[in-house]
């Protein structure tokens, strides 16, 4: 019995236990369920304000746009108005005009009509005056006009020659003037400089223990530095300078920047030196490229080609007659261009024929044509214009000029070159003569290089160990002499030496 009871105690224990468990659960769910509530209308009112704002803002902006529609609009409607008003003013303006015109056209009629009248009276008036005439000359009207249209005709012939004749002299006068005008004003609207190239530059130093290192140890440093650029360098007892002399620019200035590089530097040895002379070159290189570039662009000269461009920045290094080249053509594009404005052409086709028109100097391999063709067909061969063309082949009479650009630059090429100072006869034949010197000892087999010092008086041939001898060199030297006596006229005597070295060249690795 007890059993039973413990059993019914725990029975309703159990159910007792469960329905609190599940009350407590309930009370738990319906305070989650509140929560939730509470927090899903705090998100929904946070939303709906946030709704708010963003509508008040598209609102504001929807406004400002329509205003802004409504300024423009209303800006629009007052320019035509402003126009129409315009208009209507012109239109005014027109037909008063045409009533003016409708009465001068009327007052014109009148007065036509009132002419009219006059001419008759006046034809009656001739055809009486003829009969007298005729009738006291004995001569029929018909040979009356003819004598006198005869003696007219003679008359006017005689007139018209004197008149053509001072047409004539009036109009050379005029011309002469006018053209003596155009140069004149060309020449002084353009900066010129009057500046002969030589053919020696000074490389200064800071002090004269420099001198001994750049000759180097019984002269091999001067030897190797003369080899690799070709230039005499000449130490003396000038303080404090170096001079460097060759007829050729571009071999003066590498030999002077690679000086610069090494006393800089302070490393000086021949194996430096021809590192440092073959990296200049290469520097001098990109200069002249660059040169070509600025010199375009400061004359405003667009879409050259880049071969053209590099050979206008190779001008730098080349003289004509003792100009420098590239100043010259400067020079000649600036008064192409001032006298292509003052006559009414092109003045940027004329700039630049004006450039190029030296252009055929440049080349190095100097092939047998004259400079003008060279210069056409390398100008025409990078896409030139047909008038550029014409200009710069009949510069010096070539070929026939074609085009008004052509007689312009060939006058202009006269004005830079003419001016007093500005070239010098003498150093283009020194140049020349001393390219043939170099030129013809090139012209021997076995000969690497050749460089022309001493003013010309001296002919330095590097030859090439393998394939000339000892022996040989000497009897090369010998040629050599015997050649320039027979082919060549100079003042003096040319020295020529031979110079063979042979190198053994090895790595470690």
């Amino acid at each position: 019995m007890e059993i039973i009871f413990i059993v019914a105690g725990l029975i309703g224990g159990l159910v007792l236990g469960v329905f609190v468990q599940k009350m407590l659960l309930k009370s738990k769910a319906d305070s989650i369920i509140n929560a939730a509530e509470s927090k899903a209308e705090s998100i929904r009112k946070d939303k709906a304000f946030k709704a708010k704002e963003k509508f008040l803002k598209l609102k504001q902006e929807h406004e400002a746009k329509v205003k802004e529609r409504e300024r423009r609009i209303q800006s629009t409607e007052d320019r035509a108005k402003a126009k129409e008003k315009k208009l209507d003013h012109k239109l005014s303006d027109i037909q008063r005009k045409e009533k003016d015109i409708e009465k001068i056209k009327s007052d014109f009629d009148v007065k036509y009509k009132g002419l009219e009248i006059r001419m008759k009276e006046l034809d009656k008036t001739q055809e009486k005056r003829v009969q007298e005439l005729s009738k006291i000359s004995g001569m029929s009207a018909e040979d009356a006009k003819e004598s006198l249209m005869s003696a007219l005709v003679d008359e006017a012939k005689t007139e018209a020659m004197v008149k053509i004749k001072e047409i004539t002299e009036e109009a050379k006068l005029n011309a002469n003037k006018e053209a003596r005008k155009i140069v004149i004003q060309s020449i002084q609207r353009v900066a010129t400089e009057q500046a002969v190239e030589n053919a020696v530059s000074v490389f200064n130093i800071d002090s004269d223990d420099i001198k001994g290192r750049i000759i180097g140890r019984e002269g091999r440093n001067i030897r190797a530095l003369e080899a690799a650029t070709g230039v005499e360098i000449i130490v003396d007892d000038t303080p404090e300078a170096i001079m460097l002399s060759c007829f050729d620019p571009v071999r003066r200035e590498i030999a002077r920047l690679a000086l610069h590089q090494l006393v800089t530097d302070g490393r000086i040895h021949p194996a430096r030196i021809e590192e440092i002379v073959s990296k200049t070159g290469k520097q001098l290189e990109e200069e002249i490229v660059e040169t070509g570039k600025r010199t375009c662009i400061d004359l405003g000269i667009h879409g050259l080609h880049p071969a053209l461009m590099k050979m206008v920045g190779r001008m730098k290094y080349r003289s004509s007659y003792g100009q420098n080249l590239l100043k010259h053509s400067r020079e000649v594009a600036n008064l192409c261009a001032t006298m292509a404005s003052e006559l009414g052409l092109n003045p940027k086709i004329a700039k630049r024929a004006g450039l190029l028109h030296d252009i055929g100097k440049v080349p190095e391999d100097e092939p047998e044509l004259p400079h003008a063709i060279l210069g056409m067909k390398l100008a025409e061969k990078y896409g030139e214009k047909p008038d550029v063309l014409n200009a710069i082949g009949a510069h010096h009479d070539e070929i026939e000029m074609t085009t008004l650009i052509s007689p312009i630059v060939q006058v202009c090429d006269a004005v830079s070159g003419a001016r007093p100072g500005a070239r010098r006869e003498i150093v283009e034949a020194y140049v020349k003569r001393i390219k043939d010197l170099e030129s013809l000892a090139m012209s021997f087999d076995g000969v690497a290089s050749a460089y022309a010092i001493q003013a010309g008086r001296e002919l330095r041939v590097m030859v090439e160990s393998d394939r000339v001898s000892d022996n040989k060199a000497e009897e090369l030297s010998f040629q050599i002499s015997e050649k320039i006596q027979t082919e060549m006229t100079y003042p003096g005597q040319v020295r020529i030496t031979v110079i063979r070295e042979k190198r053994s060249v090895h790595y470690a690795k």
